[in-house]
């Protein structure tokens, strides 16, 4: 663009100064002066955008604006998501933990979880979406991806991952976990569809998908639910066999020498505890007492009923279990809830019953033979776990049965009961403290239902390797780990309670059932926020900045397509999706 005493361009100059290269953009009016050609900067374009900077340079070689019709729209990326993860990513301090330096490696690992978090898909699909030639966002852009890349590339570059685990699990423990805290830990599983490898078993199914063998893995987590390791077991794995090599790696690899381990009752046993917990300096431990155990203490008298006509909350001591605290708590709806069930359940059974009395009885082909009767019954009171509760007559040619009210009304008694046995003192840990550590292990679960569920999809599992099952595991991991900070900094907008602190100042007790916050409550019910804005799943919020594009645009400059020039083009972000970006500090 030349001027009455020269002209205007953009000049890059290039340094490098102990081994970093540092690029600058100056904007130069270059001028003749006593036969000399010179130059004088009028400012520094360094601080802007990569993309405006292009434009800028492009606008200024043009000695007249393009002509009508001579800009094209090549491609549009949705990019607002993009800036949204990777943006969450490098804030919650997970770039420098995967390698403190930049690599080829690490830049596919981020890319990676941040698939994961946007479109959860095979390796396969993701490393044709992450091709700029077929890319659906900006991610290959943003983080300048080699332009060959292929599925062997993020299988290396999974395997690169899995031989950092254990340092990258040693700097997030360094962050989130100090020296006497709370640990969160539990278990879970997830179905198997590939090739069988070792790791690879017939267990217990939480997925409910009988014949699928599966994996078991295990999640530490800080006491605000934030995963910090996961390790990956065998499917044949009992949960109780799984502690030891969590214990280990908390004082061993963490170097955590004072620690409080929260589990559930199914994983830390007496048996557990004894074996793994008692006598060890500096390790102490928070579960629950399962059903019979609670029963024996209620025969014994360790329990009176009485004692909770008008609290909620007792602690008691018993020989049974030297040295540690019971806290008893009663909550009436878990009470309530626990009789429907037991009811509709007794109900459904009876019903099936009623068929085999009315088959034993009918005239033509009647249901005959003790064996035969007995292996249609064992399947009906076994379907509903309602055995215990049934007194069975069966005989060649007959069938009966009625309820045992003295068992079932025992058991009632117990509706609403349980019990948090601890090793902790109470002047380091009170009784309704203790309750709230225990009852945070809802978020492991919650963590659980987002790594398995529509957010992150964990499973189906396909990798043949044992490596890459446990690489693929840690990966969702270190995804639910950017989706946990992004939930904290959005929650105003997302239907999450973002005002637990008055949510439990109207808690009556913490044996009630936690309560939504007010401000919680009033996005449920008009599903706005107080400022008119739309209140989001994650999903959607996901889906609204994916909206929120990257337009390559393209001018033409001659007949010749060699001759075009690219430039990017942000799409114009609306209110809302400016609001989200502020919540979280981006800039686009």
């Amino acid at each position: 663009m030349p001027t009455r005493n020269g002209a205007v361009h953009v000049a890059t100059t290039c340094r490098t100064y102990k081994g970093k290269v540092y690029t600058t953009h100056l904007l130069r009016r270059s001028y003749r002066e006593d036969g000399k050609v010179k130059h004088q900067t009028l400012g520094n374009l360094s601080h802007l955008p990569p993309d405006l900077i292009d434009t800028i340079r492009q606008r200024l070689a043009d000695e007249t604006p393009p002509p009508d019709g001579s800009f094209e729209i090549v491609r549009s990326l949705p990019h607002g998501h993009v800036v949204a993860v990777l943006g969450a990513l490098r804030r919650s301090g997970l770039e420098p933990a995967l390698a403190s330096r930049p690599s080829r490696e690490r830049d596919l690992i981020a890319a990676l979880i941040v698939m994961r978090l946007i479109a959860p898909q095979s390796k396969l699909a993701t490393s044709r979406t992450l091709l700029e030639a077929t890319a659906t966002t900006s991610l290959p852009v943003e983080l300048l991806l080699p332009e060959d890349l292929t599925e062997r590339d993020l299988y290396e570059a999974m395997d690169w991952l899995l031989k950092r685990q254990a340092r990258i699990e040693r700097k997030l423990a360094g962050k989130h976990l100090q020296d006497g805290t709370l640990v969160l830990y539990d278990v879970s599983s997830s179905y198997y569809t590939g090739r069988r490898t070792n790791l690879v078993q017939f267990g217990y199914n939480r997925d409910g998908k009988r014949g699928r063998p599966q994996i078991v893995y295990g999640l530490l987590c800080s006491p605000e639910g934030c995963p910090v390791a996961i390790e990956v077991f065998e499917g044949n794995t009992a949960d109780p066999n799984t502690l030891a090599a969590q214990i280990q790696k908390l004082r061993q690899q963490f170097r955590v020498q004072r620690v409080v381990l929260v589990g559930d009752r199914g994983m830390m046993t007496t048996r557990r505890i004894d074996e793994s917990f008692r006598d060890v300096e500096g390790l102490d431990w928070i579960s629950a007492l399962r059903a019979d155990s609670i029963q024996k203490l209620v025969s014994a008298g360790s329990i009176q009923l009485s004692l909770f006509d008008e609290r909620d909350l007792a602690e008691i001591q018993s020989p049974d279990f030297p040295g540690e605290r019971l806290i008893v708590c009663k909550n009436p709806l878990l009470a309530d809830e626990r009789a429907r069930k037991r009811n509709e359940l007794l109900a459904a059974t009876e019903k099936k019953l009623d068929a085999v009395v009315l088959a034993t009885q009918r005239a033509k082909n009647p249901l005959r033979g003790q064996d035969r009767i007995g292996l249609r019954v064992g399947r009906i009171v076994n379907q509903h776990k309602m055995a215990k509760h049934f007194e069975l007559t069966i005989a060649e040619d007959r069938f009966a049965y009625q309820r045992k009210a003295d068992q079932i009304a025992a058991e009632a008694a117990l509706d609403g009961l349980y019990v948090i046995r601890t090793s902790v003192p109470d002047d380091v840990l009170t009784s309704e403290n203790t309750v709230r550590a225990y009852k945070n292990l809802s978020k492991v679960e919650r963590a659980f239902r987002c790594m398995k569920t529509i957010d992150l999809r964990i499973q189906p599992i396909h990798h043949w390797l044992d490596d890459r099952i446990r690489a693929h595991v840690f990966l969702c991991m270190l995804a639910y780990y950017v989706e946990w900070h992004l939930r904290r900094d959005l929650a105003p907008i997302l239907f999450d309670d973002h005002d637990r602190a008055a949510a439990e100042a109207e808690r009556p007790s913490i044996v009630a059932p936690a309560p939504r916050s007010p401000a919680a409550r009033a996005k449920d019910q008009i599903k706005h926020t107080t400022d008119g804005f739309a209140v989001h799943s994650f999903r959607t919020l996901l889906a609204d900045l994916g909206t929120l594009c990257k337009n390559r645009v393209r001018i033409a400059r001659g007949s010749t397509a060699a001759s075009a020039r690219d430039f990017f083009v942000l799409t114009k972000p609306t209110d809302e999706q400016q609001r989200i970006l502020r919540l979280l500090g981006a800039t686009l």
